[in-house]
């Protein structure tokens, strides 16, 4: 029913989009000066409309119309690296909210300084997962640690995970309850009236793959659980896609280690401001545009090779 609105929606969508070009080449032909202006604002509209639609015209994968599951962890550098893993998580935020998208915390594991030592979100949108399986990785900053009393510069590391969200009522994923070990237990908190009086979190070991997850930030237990299974079943899937391309090793937690000489993405704030792509090799200078969420670029630079 989702994929059938969606191409609906497209279809209504080039509708317009041709009822639009056929008036602009009429009004164009007329040769009338006083419509220039209008004429070219609505050209330059047009434009950037079929380069918008270019882009996503490349996220043609299995998965990539479908929502994503996107978790950040945070790597060696300590405390300036869960501090490394909110920023990204405000980074993945603003992004997402600057394309409309609902976003929601499924989990979150707050550092005991400063920072968070990982973050689960939902991410719902039309190419959620297309756009966003470009970020897979480990991302490096650079930066003088405000957590340093020497000022020092720091390199921090953490890694990202992105994972198709995929519906309960799926036919790929089939999961036996019999394969699931269920513990309930108090959810940790910050203290005082935050810390969790009854046993809310939830964590979910399916058994055959060995795969472990935990969801603790809803005050609901039937809501934690059903998070959990979300990312139980969209890391299966991941498993199941793996097998077919020989990545079983990595998907299955064998992760590359989020560390030096592993990044695909380095955030340079001292002693200049630059944001590398290694992958690609696409860079811009204004670093704090990228980490309020100007990722787009970035993207369509990894799509495109990777076509």
């Amino acid at each position: 029913m989702k994929k059938t609105t969606a191409l609906r929606n497209d279809i209504e969508y080039w509708h317009h989009f041709l009822h639009r070009l056929r008036d602009t080449r009429e009004l164009a032909a007329l040769d009338d000066q006083s419509l220039r202006i209008d004429l070219e604002k609505e050209t330059e509209e047009l434009e950037k409309e079929v380069e918008k639609r270019s882009f996503t015209a490349m996220l043609s994968g299995k998965y990539d119309s479908d929502d994503a599951i996107l978790a950040i962890h945070a790597g060696a550098g300590g405390t300036d690296s869960q501090d490394w893993t909110e920023m990204l998580m405000r980074m993945y935020l603003r992004w997402a909210e600057m394309r409309h998208f609902e976003t929601e915390v499924m989990d979150i594991t707050m550092g005991e300084e400063a920072g968070v030592k990982s973050v689960t979100l939902s991410v719902k949108g039309r190419y959620a997962y297309g756009y966003l399986r470009s970020e897979k990785g480990v991302h490096r900053l650079v930066r003088l640690s405000p957590f340093d009393s020497a000022h020092r510069r720091h390199t921090s590391f953490a890694l990202v995970e992105i994972l198709p969200q995929i519906a309960f009522d799926s036919h790929e994923i089939q999961i036996d309850p019999g394969d699931l070990k269920i513990d309930v237990f108090k959810s940790s908190g910050a203290g005082g009236q935050n810390v969790q009086k009854t046993s809310t979190a939830i964590r979910i070991t399916h058994i055959p793959s060995g795969l472990v997850v935990t969801c603790q930030n809803e005050r609901s237990q039937t809501q934690n659980r059903e998070n959990a299974m979300r990312v139980l079943m969209a890391r299966l899937v991941e498993i199941q896609q793996a097998e077919k391309s020989e990545e079983i090793a990595i998907l299955r937690g064998e992760y590359t280690k989020a560390e030096w000489g592993s990044q695909i993405r380095s955030y340079v704030l001292h002693p200049y401001q630059i944001v590398k792509d290694h992958r690609t090799e696409y860079e811009m200078g204004n670093a704090q545009a990228v980490l309020n969420g100007d990722l787009d670029d970035f993207m369509e630079a990894y799509l495109s090779q990777e076509k």
